[in-house]
């Protein structure tokens, strides 16, 4: 199961994502029998807030969204035209702000962020079943880890 959506990169497109990805998530959990967790749903919508706003703060122009169930996982994926290299910062408990990216790596399955030549292709796994989080085994892009 699978879906993707252009978003037009203005304010309203991160609640708009957010929408998305749960009623996705509603949709394979109702209509396609998948087990999907409370808590699936709202580290999804998290993930998806925290990428689609990186992504419109970071790169002009349209986004795009996939979002794809595979193995035990929902996979989502923001492309946009910036192609710089996103990398969490060192955890400082005094910086206000731009702790997005240390959150979606400490719930994620898995992480990847790929170049290509129209900007980047940024890709968090997240399981659908309640478990531990936060191993992040990352698929590396070719700089290295995040």
């Amino acid at each position: 199961m699978a879906t993707a959506v252009p978003l037009d990169g203005d304010d309203a497109c991160i609640g708009e994502a957010r929408h998305l990805a749960a009623d996705f998530l509603s949709r394979a959990r109702t209509d396609h029998g998948v087990a999907v967790s409370a808590r699936a749903v709202d580290l999804t919508r998290l993930v998806v807030s925290e990428l689609v706003t990186n992504a419109r703060k970071y790169a002009p122009g349209p986004l795009w969204m996939e979002l794809r169930i595979m193995d035990g996982t929902v996979e989502v994926t923001v492309r946009d035209s910036a192609r710089a290299q996103p990398a969490a910062r060192p955890g400082d408990p005094g910086r206000v702000g731009q702790h997005g990216l240390e959150i979606v790596m400490a719930v994620v399955q898995a992480f990847q962020v790929r170049l290509e030549p129209s900007g980047k292709r940024v890709t968090a796994r997240i399981a659908l079943a309640d478990g531990p989080v936060g191993d992040a085994r990352r698929a590396d892009s070719p700089t290295g880890p995040r």
